[in-house]
């Protein structure tokens, strides 16, 4: 060693000071600083974790956020198409009972014009019947028998003759039902010995119906199912008209 010019003592010197040094660098510097950075790796790799664990929460978060809204969506439309289901079809009901109204109230108002027509043409039938008796005895000169007048006049609007109907009288028919039209409304007599006259042909399980149309003039026109009975005065005009053609 000499002759390499190493001192042997100096050599020994500065390994043991160098052990020394690697020994108090070693457990004061490189254990230290390799544990703060083993440290900072795994809170570098947890941060990282939490980042993929929150990023993973976030999109289960949206996935979850998106399917309640898409439900809410849903149960929205679903409860705005049964709210107008029921709209409409409230709307329908106010609509059917509104026309349903109305037609009973055009009714009503059609059976109270009738039955307004009816008593004014029952209190016009008195006054005809005093007219006709008066022009009579002006035309003859001379009073006439007032009872049997009104009993002409009488058969003329009921088509009742001496208690017989002449207008179903020897007819052949057959049905369920009949209506009886008057130019003037009949006497409650008069309307009881119709609905015999016709029961008699219908049968005792019939109805009768009467209605009133002035333009008939006089007489009785009967309908029975699909066959009509004309007895009236208009009737056997529109007849003479045709024979006359």
């Amino acid at each position: 060693m000499d002759q390499l010019g190493i001192n042997i003592g100096f050599y020994f010197v500065h390994l043991i000071n160098f052990i020394i040094m690697f020994i108090i660098l070693r457990k004061w510097a490189f254990i230290p600083i390799m544990n703060v950075l083993e440290r900072r790796r795994e809170t570098v790799s947890q941060g990282i974790e939490d980042a993929r664990v929150a990023a993973e929460a976030r999109a289960n978060a949206e996935q979850e956020a998106e399917k309640i809204l898409a439900d809410a969506r849903a149960k929205a439309a679903d409860e705005a198409r049964e709210i107008t289901a029921r709209a409409e079809a409230q709307l329908k009901d106010v609509g059917a009972a509104a026309e349903v109204e109305a037609t009973k109230i055009k009714e009503a108002a059609q059976v109270d014009a009738q039955a307004a027509r009816d008593q004014a043409l029952g209190e016009v039938r008195g006054q005809v019947a005093a007219l006709s008796i008066a022009a009579a005895q002006k035309l003859v000169g001379e009073a006439l028998d007032e009872q049997r007048q009104r009993a002409l006049i009488g058969e003329f609007f009921s088509g009742v003759k001496s208690g017989k109907v002449s207008v179903v009288e020897g007819a052949s028919v057959s049905g369920d039902s009949a209506v009886v039209t008057s130019a003037l409304p009949l006497t409650d007599a008069e309307q009881g010995t119709v609905k015999n006259e016709v029961l008699a042909k219908l049968g005792s399980g019939g109805e009768v119906e009467f209605k009133v149309d002035p333009s008939i003039l006089g007489g009785l026109v009967v309908r029975i199912g699909d066959k009509i009975l004309d007895d009236s005065v208009a009737g056997k005009l529109g007849a003479m008209r045709q024979t006359l053609r």
